[in-house]
Parts: structure tokens; C-alpha cells; sequence
């Protein structure tokens, strides 16, 4: 039979044809097919951090149906144990009206939005942003506010519109590190009672703060939780990033709204790793953040490394990623990142994808490799800056 195929007479819809993949993504898919290939790839790409982590074992697990549906709110236990964890962070939450666990924190996002946009609202996104934002906004048939990186979050008052209906915080952000000041979610929260705007707080990197700028949850600034979405995710902070388990907190009203669109889409996170999770929730933690410790303080190396060859990178002392200026380079990001992979064998993640202000940047991941291959990432950055350096 012959491989070749007819065209297809299905058309996809224009909202979706229109929509760009996730660019961090497609990078690390190269990166793959790549190493299949026999290439050896310095992956400063990846959006997770490599834990050394116990083989897990199911046949120790308590509970019985561990192969069948779940609560479509999420494993009661396991919603416990979160609103016992976020009270740790001055967060109180009702584990029983007030969360639903989902597949991954991505789709609680998307979510989340469908829930509360109508066509044309607004949401306001900072950049740098965490890319999957925009085009979430826009498949809920919203239209995404962009927010050039240099302006303060004290000036974001002026972006608000009649239609604007939320504004999302990174916290701390992806990809440049950076966490919030007090100060700065006061003024979000005060901005968002004035205005009548959600405030979706994206907080999956919220244990990877070091303890010289403690993490400071937007939910413990409205702890009635009348304006506040926490979106938060197990796979960063745990290391299981593949399990895609994730939630959200939010009030009663878009909780109840959300659960309908978790029913159709998802039914329940599965089943057999919440519970591992909900038994197992103190365990993980505890072999993750010393490690989770170890990465914070290589990011803070790979930084002093950057600086001292004179690379800047935006202001940021949380996660594992960076995000490095490309200097006096006349490539853009894009052209920069290709060339780095082809030639050097180095992925990074173009800063374009972060949004338009950011096209003279890269996102450089420090959790998924070796300090002496992160090194040697760093030292191909900066010679293919000098080399494209006018």
C-alpha cells in the first residue's frame, strides 16, 4: 500500500489553525528526535528539573479502585493534604468547595478562563510570560494584553479597559526567575478590587524561591478568596512532571463552574497517582527539596557565570531558568537558538516566545543537566554571541 495520502478534505477551525504551538515545546521535541539520532544535546530547554527520586510502588497503596474513576474534584485525600499545605502559606482553602485537581495545571488554566471569558475580554499578561497564556486566552475567544517587560507592574492600571476581565501573575516567573514583592501583589489585589478583575496567580514555582526572598502567596493577600485563582501543578515541586498532576483554589462560584468543564473534558486526574501522591505527599517533598535546594543554588552559579563574561539577564533569583540577554548579537532569538542547536549542540528556548519585548533573550534552563554541561552551554552561548557580534 502506498504511504503517500490524497489531501485531506477536513479543515481545521481558523481559531485553532491560527493558534502557534508551544514553542518551548517544538524545541525540546527537536531535542529528542535529535538524541534518538545519536546527537548528544546540552539541554538547557527543558522546563522541568531531573530529581533522583524512589522507583514508586503501587501494590503498598491502602486504597482499593485504584484503576477506576476518582471524584471529579479531585482524590478527597489529596485535596486534604493540599488545603493542609497551602495553609502553611496563610492560604485557607475548603479541600471539599474550594479545589479541583485536574491533568496538569496547563489545562486548569485553560480552564479557569473558559470559565470566566466572554468573546472579546481581556486579559492582561505581563511579559516575559509564561507562553502557553496568550494563546490559552485566545482559544477561550479572549484577546490577551500584552505588557512590555520593562513596564512596572505599579503602571499596569493603565492597560485596564472596560473589557478586561483578569490579569495574570507568574510567581515566581517563568523564565526569568524573578518573585513579586509584597508591595506589587497589594497593588494587583488593589487594582483588582477597584477594577472588578480575577487575578490569576500562576505560582507553579513556588518552592523554588531561595530563603533570602521567601515566596509570599497572592491568595494570603485575599484570603476569602473573592477575586483570587491559585493555579499550582505536583509535577514541579515533586518531580513528576509526566504524572501531569494539577489544581487549582479558587472560590466556590468559579470552582463549581470549572468542575463542569473538568467533568467534560478530564472526568478525574488519574486516579492511581493522585493516590500515591495523597499517601506519599510529606515523603516526596522531603527528597525534593534538598534537591530542589541544589538547583536553586546552580541557577545563582550559572548567573554569577553569566555576569562574569558579561552576559545580563533580567532580574530573577528563583526557578532554575534564566533569562539572558543576547547582547550586541544581530541575530534575533529565533535565528540564535537554531543556530546554537545545529552548530553547537546546545538547545535553549528562544526569547520570542515569551513575548515581543523579549525577542533579544533566551530562556536557559539549569535543572535538567550536570554543572560542567551547563557550563559548557554557557561557554557555546557566549561564543556564538561574540560571533555574531557586529
Amino acid at each position: 500500500m502506498s504511504s503517500v495520502r490524497t489531501e485531506s478534505p477536513i479543515r481545521p477551525s481558523s481559531l485553532v489553525d491560527s493558534t502557534a504551538q508551544a514553542l518551548s515545546i517544538k524545541y525540546n521535541n527537536l531535542v529528542y528526535e535529535l538524541s534518538a539520532a545519536g546527537r548528544d544535546i546540552i539541554t538547557l530547554s527543558l522546563g522541568e528539573a531531573f530529581f533522583g527520586l524512589p522507583l514508586p510502588r503501587f501494590d503498598d497503596l491502602a486504597a482499593h479502585g485504584l484503576h477506576h474513576y476518582s471524584h471529579s474534584r479531585g482524590l478527597p485525600e489529596l485535596r486534604q493534604r493540599l488545603a493542609g499545605y497551602w495553609a502553611d502559606f496563610d492560604v485557607p482553602v475548603d479541600p471539599d468547595t474550594e479545589i479541583v485537581v485536574t491533568a496538569g495545571s496547563k489545562v486548569a488554566i485553560y480552564m479557569v478562563l473558559l470559565a470566566l471569558l466572554e468573546p472579546g475580554d481581556e486579559v492582561i499578561v505581563p511579559e516575559p510570560f509564561w507562553l502557553s497564556y496568550p494563546e490559552q486566552v485566545r482559544l477561550c475567544r479572549g484577546v490577551p494584553v500584552m505588557v512590555p517587560h520593562d513596564v512596572s507592574v505599579f503602571d499596569l492600571a493603565r492597560y485596564v479597559t472596560p473589557r478586561t476581565r483578569a490579569i495574570v501573575i507568574n510567581n515566581p516567573n517563568n523564565p526569568s526567575g524573578r518573585v513579586h514583592t509584597d508591595a506589587e501583589l497589594e497593588f494587583v489585589h488593589d487594582l483588582a478590587d477597584a477594577r472588578g478583575l480575577v487575578v490569576i496567580a500562576d505560582e507553579a514555582y513556588h518552592e523554588f524561591v531561595p530563603p533570602e526572598t521567601p515566596f509570599r502567596a497572592c491568595g494570603s493577600f485575599d484570603p476569602e478568596l473573592r477575586h483570587t485563582v491559585t493555579i499550582n501543578s505536583m509535577s514541579k515541586n515533586y518531580g513528576v512532571s509526566g504524572w501531569r498532576i494539577g489544581y487549582l483554589i479558587a472560590h466556590r462560584t468559579l470552582v463549581d463552574q470549572v468542575l463542569k468543564i473538568n467533568q467534560h473534558l478530564i472526568t478525574c486526574a488519574p486516579t492511581i497517582l493522585s493516590w500515591y501522591l495523597a499517601e506519599h505527599f510529606d515523603d516526596i517533598l522531603a527528597v525534593t527539596r534538598p534537591q530542589i535546594r541544589r538547583v536553586v543554588d546552580l541557577r545563582r552559579e550559572v548567573a554569577g557565570q553569566l555576569a562574569d563574561i558579561g552576559i545580563e539577564t533580567l532580574p530573577g533569583t528563583a526557578t532554575f531558568y534564566l533569562f539572558a540577554s543576547l547582547g550586541g548579537s544581530t541575530l534575533d532569538s529565533m535565528e540564535f537558538a537554531t543556530r546554537l542547536l545545529r552548530e553547537s549542540s546546545v538547545s535553549v528556548v528562544a526569547g520570542i516566545a515569551y513575548g515581543d519585548s523579549c525577542d533579544r533573550h533566551i530562556r536557559v534552563s539549569v535543572g535538567t543537566e550536570s554543572p560542567y554541561r551547563v557550563a559548557r552551554g554557557i561557554a557555546a552561548i557566549r561564543d556564538l554571541i561574540d560571533a555574531t557580534t557586529s
